[in-house]
């Protein structure tokens, strides 16, 4: 029995920037795919004719002047009112066909989030560096966060109301899909994942994806955000290190100081005895911020839980 989605505001939200090849070919495929919701195309400053080509095959346009995936994001959530949220990159890889497969999964399941794990079908679909990349980075996020996703970094994803308008959108670029799956598991919400085919970008489209100066913006995210949320974790696996370089340079003048009374290398004891201290701050750092970002955790699970789930009638009545 298949879902009656006529009385939930579905969005398509596409973020493109100079996707004039492709552009139209998305609009169409999602517009069949779930022909009740409402597409829109946030222009991220193009400079060919992507606005053009997303007003001729129907979507509502939008303009963002600030540059960066994360700025569209933030346009694109705070200003789209709607029950369900399905948002793709502009590039024609994704498969439309499954959009509603991620709505359906949202509903039924009750979840906040459902990501679209691409399974690509080319060889030139999913480079190399780019696998490797995800696969790393990926395995570094569920390691510091927990959580089971197998693909962090897909942009192919379907959000509940609850999820997006509770969304805090702090990054620029790229990393902003680090930035989703943290959030849901900061807050403990109910997720899943549906296998989607990945397809190639046609000739004469080029990724915007940079493989390692991206690849290392999104690693730096994973660690401020570990210690912006895991603050007595982060800061007490420094002053671990604090303190066994102290102890490992103190150890032998110890022992010195037991068999002659005498401590001959008195720099290194200094050395020492600052590097235990700094061990001790540190971990009272992570104390204190600890407390902190419990605080700011429980307000933001107040603002999420404010926002009323709009689908739960709509869950109930199949046709």
């Amino acid at each position: 029995m298949a879902l009656n989605f006529d009385k939930l505001r579905i969005a398509v939200l596409v973020p493109c920037y100079n996707e004039e090849l492709t552009v139209t070919e998305v609009v169409k495929g999602f517009r069949e795919a779930l022909p009740q919701a409402d597409i829109y195309v946030f222009d991220n400053n193009s400079t060919d004719a992507t606005r053009t080509k997303a007003l001729e095959a129907g979507a509502i346009v939008r303009h963002v002047a600030m540059p960066g995936k994360g700025n569209v994001v933030r346009r694109m959530f705070a200003d789209v009112d709607a029950d369900v949220y399905l948002m793709i990159d502009g590039d024609a890889t994704y498969h439309a066909p499954s959009a509603g497969k991620l709505v359906e999964k949202l509903i039924t399941e009750h979840l906040d989030m459902v990501v679209g794990v691409r399974e690509h079908q080319h060889t030139d679909a999913y480079r190399p560096g780019h696998e490797i990349g995800n696969k790393l980075l990926t395995g570094t996020m569920t390691r510091i966060f927990g959580g089971k996703f197998t693909d962090m970094l897909s942009g192919y994803r379907a959000f509940s109301r609850r999820y997006v308008k509770s969304f805090p959108a702090m990054s620029h670029g790229f990393e902003t899909e680090t930035e989703f799956t943290i959030h849901a598991l900061e807050l403990r919400m109910p997720y899943g994942e549906v296998v989607t085919p990945y397809g190639v970008r046609p000739e004469g489209s080029t990724s915007k994806l940079r493989t390692y100066s991206d690849g290392v913006r999104i690693l730096k995210t994973i660690v401020k955000l570990f210690a912006l949320e895991r603050p007595l974790r982060f800061y007490s696996l420094i002053a671990l290190a604090f303190v066994l370089a102290g102890l490992a340079l103190g150890f032998p003048l110890v022992v010195t100081y037991l068999q002659t009374g005498l401590v001959p290398r008195f720099p290194t004891a200094i050395l020492s005895t600052g590097l235990c201290l700094l061990s001790a701050i540190s971990f009272t750092s992570g104390l204190i911020l600890e407390t902190v970002t419990v605080g700011r955790r429980e307000v933001k699970q107040l603002s999420y839980l404010s926002i009323g789930e709009r689908f739960g009638k709509a869950a109930a009545s199949e046709c």
